[in-house]
């Protein structure tokens, strides 16, 4: 090849370079503010698949009709939850700030004995109380004080369900795209995966799907059965709102270890109010049951099902919200999948080529 020859083919893969880096970069400027709704169609879609086929399979040949049935389940099983839970809400949470205002209203004489003779702590608490007590305004203050952060972070969350409601629909309306035209889709994807990587495309993609059914199913099912099981000692220890502490106790489980916030303040304050042995029998109940399913399931769920390490997978779900929001607990594990996937097949190539020597 000439000199003239070369420098042609070289200005035209440079060229070809700039025009694809352009494209990327005005392709991501279209639609980065569709990327979070993109992402979570793909994780649902992706994960409810084996309900949707034996769906499909039932409603054959109209396809678009179980795609938008599909999409209609999909956003029943959010909507309607987030309904009840703001609903539930609205009642409860007045009527809870009642009772702590009312309890605290009684002074000292409210506390049973045995909490004022704690050492260090019993005789601060009923200071606290007792001060409370004679001066209402300094309730109000001091109530307000304590209910700000949490108000706070509730009108952010539903502000923000508000803001990002024509993203869920564009999720949806992504899901229903997804179901309809899915298979085609992943085939197209996986080919040029395997142009690009070659045949390891195959492992790598199938860590990814295993990651992100695992932790799906180990972080939801595993919230929702410690959610049950807290409910039902709730009611049993006469508590009140046992379905709002129930739902407050998944929500919290979705996060490693924050299930005992829940039980444990509840547990104090039934012990705080004399109620001894329902805070006794309910903070046993959640040490030895409820955190117990936490220690037990989640780890045999996505540990099994990924082959990952489960404090490889924690620092995944952690170390992803915090760089990609609430769809980094799946983005998260998954790109610890991959880089597992990565040194796993690195290892094996390199004694495959010690054993040859």
């Amino acid at each position: 090849m000439s000199g003239s020859g070369f420098a042609t083919v070289v200005s035209a893969r440079i060229a070809l370079g700039l025009f694809l880096a352009g494209l990327f970069l005005l392709s991501y400027r279209v639609l980065h503010l569709f990327l979070a709704p993109i992402a979570w169609a793909i994780v649902l879609s992706y994960v409810t698949w084996p309900v949707y086929r034996r769906l499909r399979a039932l409603m054959w040949p109209y396809v678009a009709a179980s795609s938008l049935l599909m999409t209609l389940l999909l956003a029943g099983v959010f909507a309607l939850p987030l309904l009840w839970v703001i609903a539930t809400l609205r009642i409860e949470i007045p009527i809870a700030y009642l009772t702590m205002v009312d309890f605290l209203s009684h002074g000292k004489d409210a506390l049973p004995p045995y909490l004022s003779r704690l050492p260090w702590v019993g005789a601060e608490i009923e200071r606290l109380v007792d001060l409370t007590s004679h001066e209402p305004e300094a309730l109000r203050a001091q109530l307000l004080q304590w209910v700000k952060p949490w108000a706070d972070e509730a009108l952010w969350v539903l502000g923000d369900i508000g803001r990002n409601a024509f993203k869920f629909g564009f999720a949806l309306l992504t899901a229903f795209f997804l179901y309809r035209d899915g298979k085609s889709l992943l085939g197209q994807a996986r080919g040029l995966m395997l142009r690009l990587l070659g045949p390891r495309a195959r492992g790598y993609l199938q860590a990814m799907g295993d990651t992100m059914r695992a932790v799906l199913y180990g972080l939801v099912l595993t919230a929702l059965i410690q959610g049950a099981f807290a409910g039902l000692g709730y009611w049993v220890a006469g508590v009140g709102a046992p379905v709002l502490l129930g739902v407050a106790t998944v929500l919290l489980a979705l996060i490693p270890f924050g299930t005992p916030v829940v039980w444990g303040s509840v547990s104090l304050w039934l012990l705080a109010t004399g109620e001894i042995w329902a805070g006794v029998g309910l903070a046993a109940w959640g040490a030895l049951v409820v955190s117990q399913i936490d220690n037990l399931l989640r780890p045999l769920v996505i540990s099994n099902a990924t082959r990952i390490p489960y404090l490889l997978v924690l620092f995944g779900v952690l170390g992803g919200i915090s760089a990609f929001g609430l769809i980094g607990l799946f983005l998260g594990p998954m790109v610890i999948a991959l880089l597992l996937a990565v040194w796993r097949e690195w290892v094996g190539e390199q004694a495959r080529s010690d054993t040859d020597r």
